[in-house]
C-alpha cells in the first residue's frame, strides 16, 4: 500500500494545483445560488434543531474542496493511460457536477424536494467514486471519507428541510 507522503514525492505542482482548484470551482459555482437566497428564501424554512450556524458551512466545505482536490490529484498523478484512472476521474466530475448541482436546485430553485433526489445521486456518486479511487490509490479514497460523513449530514439536513417545509 503506498502511503500519501510516497505518493506525493515528486509533485506536479500545476497538476495539483488545477485538482485543486477545479474542486474547489464546484463550490463557487455553488456559492453563486447559496448567496443570493441564504438571507432570503432560506431564513424563511423550518429547520431541524440540528442544523449547524451559517458560518460553519463555508470552512467545512472549502476544506472538503481542498481534500477532493488532492485525492483527485493522487489518482490523476497514476496517469491518464490507464483506463481505472480515466474511469475514476470521470467519476470525480461526475460527482462534482451533482455538488455544484444541489446548490442551483436547493437554493436556486428553491427546490428541498429536488435537492433531496440530487443529493442522493450525489451520494451514491460518491461511493462510486471511493470505490474507483482505491482500485487506484487507497489515500485518495480515504482523502474523500470526510466528504461522504458531511454528505451523509447534509442529506439527513436536505431531508428534514423537505419534511418540515412540505
Amino acid at each position: 500500500m503506498t502511503s500519501l507522503a510516497e505518493c506525493m514525492k515528486r509533485p506536479d505542482y500545476l497538476k495539483l494545483a488545477f485538482a485543486i482548484l477545479g474542486s474547489q470551482a464546484a463550490g463557487f459555482i455553488g456559492s453563486l445560488f447559496t448567496f443570493s437566497s441564504v438571507r432570503g428564501w432560506y431564513t424563511t424554512l423550518e429547520r431541524p434543531a440540528v442544523n449547524p450556524p451559517g458560518w460553519v458551512f463555508g470552512p467545512v466545505w472549502t476544506t472538503l474542496y481542498l481534500l477532493m482536490g488532492i485525492a483527485a490529484y493522487l489518482v490523476w498523478q497514476k496517469g491518464m493511460n490507464k483506463k481505472e484512472v480515466r474511469y475514476a476521474l470521470g467519476l470525480f466530475v461526475g460527482q462534482l457536477a451533482l455538488n455544484a448541482m444541489w446548490s442551483m436546485v436547493f437554493f436556486g430553485l428553491h427546490s428541498p424536494g429536488g435537492a433531496l433526489v440530487n443529493i442522493a445521486l450525489l451520494w451514491l456518486a460518491i461511493i462510486a467514486t471511493i470505490q474507483a479511487f482505491a482500485k487506484v490509490s487507497r489515500p485518495a479514497a480515504w482523502l474523500l471519507v470526510p466528504y461522504l460523513l458531511w454528505v451523509s449530514f447534509a442529506s439527513y439536513l436536505n431531508f428534514a428541510i423537505w419534511l418540515l417545509n412540505s
